[in-house]
């Protein structure tokens, strides 16, 4: 279902009589989407973590992972809201008041969980999700989702990216605390930290300019800062402001200036082993969770629709989600030839597997 795209049981559940392609391969009639749905609320979801775990071995062991130029590899983890709901819901559904204190407050229902994923050169490898509980915030869920995986990809990675929301010394510290660096945007202009580089960055000159993508960025880059006492080790801090060239509106053939951007972020990195180039980079790498991971998983994988509202088979669906989004990246990237590549794009190629599960070499079998 997740490979050909279909988008529900319903319809898997109609290829039921479609063919021979599919019981061919399962070698068994197809089970309804009702048996599906309470079959995947049943399984063990450590089983399905077990499996991403053996393909990334796999691919680790093929050398099919190209790591980045600079040769650190990024953990990202984000919060990701699938659904949200005022009529449906389960125990393990979050509640938020909606238009509080008004007369038309309503309870609204939803799911977040909080992602990992792996970031290599050309590939995103998706790891792991854990479910926000009612109760915790998203902090809390992180640090579990952290603990469970540096204890299975010990050494997968070397840094843990988060956006400003992470930026906790509970966080920062559970991460130092297994010797791994973390980094995450740091945006609140009240605090002392932020405040400090401000100052110190004011009237300095830049620590480096390069170019990337078209966009040049100025770099300040300062460390042994020791105003955010609550982490265990004195921070780094990285700014940015970046210029993107111009672009020519094709209405009026202008040119147009972009709006210059500004970063900034903190990191227990050491310079030694991270140069600023490098440092922003992995910053600016976060965004591959929104794009590769959400935005690619929710409109194309349909990652986020209920196949059943039940916690337990929510998460095995979005787990086995993530096996088919990496098995496909890598049957695309690694074994297709670059000139296939070239020619033809992976909504393609995912239309490709799709038409092999309606193939018919004979006429309509008649439901019985």
């Amino acid at each position: 279902m997740f490979l050909a795209r279909l988008g529900s049981l319903n319809a898997l559940e109609q290829l039921k009589y479609e063919g021979r392609s599919l019981k061919s391969f399962i070698e068994a009639d197809l089970p309804s989407a009702d048996t599906i749905g309470r079959v995947f609320s049943l399984i063990e979801p450590n089983s399905i973590r077990e499996a991403i775990h053996a393909i990334y071995k796999l691919l680790k062991r093929n050398k099919a992972i190209a790591e980045l130029p600079h040769g650190l590899i990024p953990l990202n983890i984000d919060g990701h809201e699938s659904h949200t709901s005022y009529l449906r819901h389960c125990t393990g559904c979050l509640e938020r008041i909606i238009n509080k204190g008004t007369d038309s407050e309503k309870i609204q229902f939803y799911h977040r969980n909080v992602v990992a994923q792996l970031v290599f050169d050309d590939f995103s490898l998706p790891l792991d999700l854990e479910p926000q509980l009612p109760g915790e915030d998203e902090i809390a869920c992180a640090m579990r989702l952290f603990s469970r995986i540096v204890a299975v990809y010990s050494r997968a990675f070397d840094v843990v990216v988060a956006d400003a929301l992470y930026a906790k010394s509970n966080f920062f510290n559970l991460i130092l605390a297994h010797g791994k660096d973390a980094m995450a945007v740091l945006k609140d202009e009240r605090r002392d930290l932020f405040k400090d580089a401000d100052a110190l960055f004011l009237n300095t000159q830049p620590t480096c300019i390069f170019d990337s993508e078209g966009t040049q960025i100025e770099c300040w880059d300062a460390q042994n800062f020791h105003s955010w006492p609550q982490v265990s080790q004195p921070v780094r801090v990285l700014r940015t402001r970046e210029t993107k060239k111009q672009i020519r509106r094709q209405l009026s053939d202008t040119l147009e200036d972009q709006p210059v951007s500004s970063w900034t972020w903190v990191t227990t990195f050491s310079v030694h082993r991270a140069h600023t180039k490098a440092a922003v980079q992995i910053g600016h790498g976060r965004w591959k969770l929104e794009n590769n991971g959400f935005n690619e998983l929710v409109n194309h994988w349909f990652s986020d629709h209920v196949y059943k509202h039940e916690s337990t088979a929510m998460l095995n669906f979005s787990l086995l989600c993530m096996i088919a989004y990496t098995v496909f990246r890598c049957f695309f990237i690694r074994n297709l030839k670059p000139v296939v590549r070239a020619t033809y794009t992976m909504l393609h190629i995912a239309s490709e597997i799709k038409s092999e599960l309606y193939y018919r070499p004979k006429p309509w079998p008649h439901p019985t």
